[in-house]
């Protein structure tokens, strides 16, 4: 069974953890307790193949942002998250995936999110900042979710998959060396 390791990652408060454990548990959690580092495992089945998913579920503050390049060099796919209903959080993400590009490459699996579509009233982003977003990011694929209400939790998690799988098959064996974190080592006898 193949193995995909995603990198959930945005500004604090937007939605990370809630995406996460809603696609993982089927739960909605309420409260906000910012998260220093949480790893989930799923194993799902997408497009009739069994993959198993571990998700890292990052800091979004400030202060537990040191550990960012880590996450980002052990990470296979990308989930970029913003919430709906504070601008400010869209502007975080654009120095998150320039470092991302500069230590992955720029084809590595991204998805864009857009969390809490389903409060309305308190909406600040309209959907044209995502698909602009989108757009200047080289068409990553974008999605209005909602962790509260499991709108798009599932397809932001198989599209990230469906990316990985498709960079293994561009990339071969060097995507197996970033997987288990190491370089592949020959064996030379004279």
């Amino acid at each position: 069974m193949k193995e995909v390791r995603v990198v959930i990652m945005g500004g604090g408060g937007v939605g990370k953890s809630a995406l996460t454990v809603q696609f993982v548990r089927n739960v909605f959690v309420s409260t906000y307790d910012p998260t220093i580092e949480d790893t989930y495992r799923k194993v799902i089945s997408i497009d009739g193949q069994q993959c198993l998913v571990e998700i890292l579920d990052t800091a979004g503050t400030e202060q537990f942002m040191a550990l960012k390049e880590l996450y980002m060099k052990s990470g296979q796919g990308f989930l970029l998250v913003f919430s709906l209903t504070q601008l400010s959080s869209v502007n975080e993400l654009g120095p998150l995936r320039e470092q991302i590009v500069r230590i992955k490459g720029s084809k590595v699996p991204i998805v864009l999110v857009g969390n809490k579509s389903d409060l309305r009233p308190e909406r600040q982003v309209p959907r044209e900042v995502g698909t602009n977003l989108s757009r200047a990011w080289g068409n990553v694929p974008y999605y209005e979710a909602s962790a509260r209400k499991k709108i798009n939790v599932d397809e932001i998690f198989a599209d990230i998959v469906r990316q990985c799988r498709a960079w293994e098959l561009v990339n071969g064996s060097a995507s197996q060396s970033v997987k288990s974190g190491r370089k592949d080592k020959k064996c030379v006898v004279m």
